[in-house]
């Protein structure tokens, strides 16, 4: 079984390209992440500290995660040296890996 199992069948991001999207978000937070909270079942808040360009790499990946992966829902604000990236629609027990 591929460490990308768990991909839900309704994701449109050709099968190919899963591994560099991945890819993209394991290292935004091995770098990034100083924290994560899930208020809710259906909600994680990621906080990856700020910085040059971050706010922009984080914009960078929603977009198009937002587009091929519409049962998830994005919404990203700054301050305080942070760039909370909230994260809603997945199932309780699942994290973005």
């Amino acid at each position: 079984m591929s460490e990308l199992a768990w991909v839900p069948r309704s994701c449109t991001l050709p099968t190919e390209e899963r591994p560099l999207r991945a890819a993209q978000w394991d290292a935004l937070f091995f770098e990034r992440l100083i924290s994560l909270l899930r208020p809710q079942s259906l909600h994680l808040r990621l906080d990856p500290a700020g910085g040059e360009g971050v706010e922009d790499r984080v914009r960078d990946l929603v977009e198009p995660e937002s587009g091929c992966c519409s049962f998830f829902t994005f919404a990203t604000t700054t301050g305080q040296g942070l760039v909370p990236l909230s994260h809603g629609g997945i199932r309780a027990g699942r994290a973005l890996t």
